[in-house]
């Protein structure tokens, strides 16, 4: 993925192996406190960001060591940016809110539902699919200042 760097962008190259999440989580903690984001969104960002990660090293890469995952974090004026890109399949479909109930209501497994927390904890997600074949999710939060 061809990307143009400035001084508001951080980029982290992570390999598919569990645990390295927490890098972006820890990363993208520390650029949303340099930007004034609440603490508490804070929280909300980095349990998105690590679900995000999972996903793309689970779904996209097939939990393959050499595949990566590809975090940008972008820091403006009035929001934070996070995509994270795979290399492969990307996230499963997501689930509409009432499937989401019935998984609940059935008491079946909770799996298939990170999209949709996700979707919950920032303010915007929205999917790309990349001229490699790999797939980007792409989490805004807005800062208020």
């Amino acid at each position: 993925m061809d990307r143009i760097l400035d001084d508001q962008t951080i980029e982290i190259n992570l390999p598919s192996k569990i645990g390295y999440e927490r890098v972006a989580m820890a990363s993208s903690a520390a650029l949303a406190r340099l930007g004034g984001l609440a603490p508490a969104r804070i929280e909300d960002l980095k349990s998105a960001v690590a679900e995000a990660c999972i996903n793309a090293m689970q779904h996209g890469n097939s939990w393959r060591p050499e595949a990566r995952v590809v975090v940008h974090l972008n820091l403006s004026d009035d929001r934070f940016i996070i995509s994270v890109t795979d290399q492969g399949g990307g996230v499963p479909e997501v689930p509409e809110y009432p499937g989401v109930v019935k998984i609940i209501e059935e008491n079946a497994s909770p799996r298939g539902l990170g999209v949709f927390l996700i979707q919950q904890l920032v303010d915007e997600v929205r999917f790309n699919e990349t001229a490699d074949g790999g797939h980007t999710m792409i989490m805004e939060m807005r800062l208020k200042k």
